[in-house]
């Protein structure tokens, strides 16, 4: 399918590749394949729009489902280990899932050695295979809450306050510097993007530095923005002259930005947002999980907004699972109405627009000659092994069955990475072995981290991130 759901599938055809991409595709009888080529369809491989790239998940570490200002307190239970052993995993289960290339907003786990992890996650997007888009982290304010700390420090004992360490809070400048540096890793596989936190995690100062650099030397920008309703009545106390509104004035707001989740976008800040040519990232695993809310992805196609698909490190099975999530994406879009709906848009979103947000327009998306060569197998055959018949359209079997588990091959710039459901490039059972060996380690007092979580959800329980 050279673009699922605006064209009728080729039929039988062969691909040539040359130098990482398409050189011709061929129409060719159906005999002429090869038995193990029979029953399988190839797709444009779909890109993960927004993630983190953990390769210890978070409820292996402990850190269970909750509301995610809940959530990120418990984070800390992740023990410190390899960098590259943390990406490599990572990646190697996103090409199994069927990814070709990753949004990697990083979570560093020591700001002082941020380039040097930043190098690890190079080399192992090299190993694997999997382009990836580095999102440096940029954050100066709110490390705890969205407000003041004293109403959060008031509710812990004396143990629980000392216990308490904040990372150090950097400079504007320093934090655009560790972007230069980090942008020296730079190979065909992987690049750098501006990662401004959040809004509530940056300061006014960074998030125009931020804009101005972009507009400068034209890196792209990835930034989360109203994940949950705390986050949304921060903003609309914070910015009562619109947050999104804010963004645009300094220059944020342009094809160059990408943000995720937007679950409490307002109808007027989706067609601004449309109208500056941003992207958005939906993540419907993680929203559900993590208690944001469902993204009302009707409204962002009615407002013309460019929607991606991200799995966040939180797919609904803990799988990397990128399938699943175009359909769970697809049905949320057509759920609010009788009308027939285009079925395009998941795979215009995996495909198109989250490669844009990623990688920038370098013609990918598509199955055709020029276009890079990453491209997905599928067993249809299998999909429709209890079908009556052959299925009428092939477009409705995807959308209503892919999983990663009919996954039988996926080519990324000429390169088979995975082959019959496993990941070529590196021994990813080995790989989790090494990490969760080193990960063996004692983890932070769980009863500390439980009352931090209780002080949490009074504090925006008594609502104290509206009084600062």
């Amino acid at each position: 399918m050279c673009r699922p759901g605006h064209e009728a599938p080729l039929g039988a055809a062969a691909i040539s590749i040359a130098a990482g991409r398409i050189a011709a595709i061929e129409t060719i009888e159906a005999d002429l394949l090869a038995p193990s080529e029979r029953g399988l369809v190839a797709l444009p491989a779909p890109v993960d729009a927004h993630d983190h790239g953990r390769g210890l998940r978070s409820f292996a570490v402990g850190a269970a489902d909750d509301a995610l200002e809940i959530w990120l307190a418990a984070l800390v239970r992740e023990p410190r280990i390899d960098p590259y052993l943390r990406a490599a995993v990572a990646f190697a289960r996103l090409v199994e899932g069927g990814v070709c290339a990753a949004n990697h907003c990083h979570n560093t786990q020591d700001r002082e050695n941020l380039v040097a992890e930043a190098e690890a996650v190079a080399r192992a997007a090299r190993d694997v295979g999997l382009r990836v888009a580095f999102a440096v982290p940029i954050i100066d304010r709110h490390p705890l809450v969205y407000g003041e700390l004293a109403p959060l420090l008031e509710g812990l004992s004396a143990p629980d306050r000392a216990a308490i360490r904040l990372p150090p809070v950097l400079g504007v400048a320093e934090m655009l510097a560790r972007v230069e540096a980090i942008s020296a890793f730079e190979h065909p596989l992987f690049r750098v993007q501006y990662g401004p936190v959040g809004p509530q995690w940056v300061s006014n100062a960074a998030m125009a530095a931020v804009a101005e650099a972009s507009a400068r030397d034209g890196r792209r920008v990835h930034l989360h923005l109203f994940e949950t309703e705390r986050q949304r009545q921060w903003a609309d106390h914070a910015y009562p002259g619109g947050l999104v509104r804010h963004l645009d004035t300094i220059g944020l707001l342009s094809p160059r930005l990408t943000v995720a989740h937007g679950v409490w976008l307002r109808p007027d800040e989706c067609a601004l947002l449309a109208e500056r040519g941003v992207c958005l990232s939906v993540n419907v695993s993680s929203n559900l999980r993590l208690r944001s809310g469902l993204p009302p992805v009707e409204r962002f196609a009615a407002a013309g907004l460019p929607i991606g698909v991200g799995l966040d490190g939180m797919a609904l099975d803990d799988d990397e699972d990128m399938l699943r999530e175009m359909r769970l994406v697809w049905h949320l879009y057509r759920a609010g109405g009788i009308a027939p709906a285009d079925p395009a848009m998941a795979f215009d979103a995996a495909g198109v627009v989250g490669r844009r947000s990623v990688l920038g327009e370098d013609g990918g998306g598509v199955l055709a000659p020029g276009a890079p060569a990453d491209v997905l197998l599928l067993d249809r055959a299998a999909m429709a092994a209890d079908c009556v018949g052959e299925p009428a359209d092939l477009t409705e079997l995807l959308l209503t069955r892919m999983t990663k588990r009919f996954v039988r091959g996926l080519m990324i710039s000429g390169s088979m990475v995975v082959r019959d459901a496993v990941c070529q490039t590196v021994d990813l059972p080995a790989l989790q072995r090494q990490l969760l060996a080193r990960a063996s380690t004692a983890p932070p007092n769980p009863a500390r981290i439980s009352r931090l979580q209780g002080a949490l959800r009074r504090y925006y329980q008594c609502r104290c991130h509206l009084t600062s």
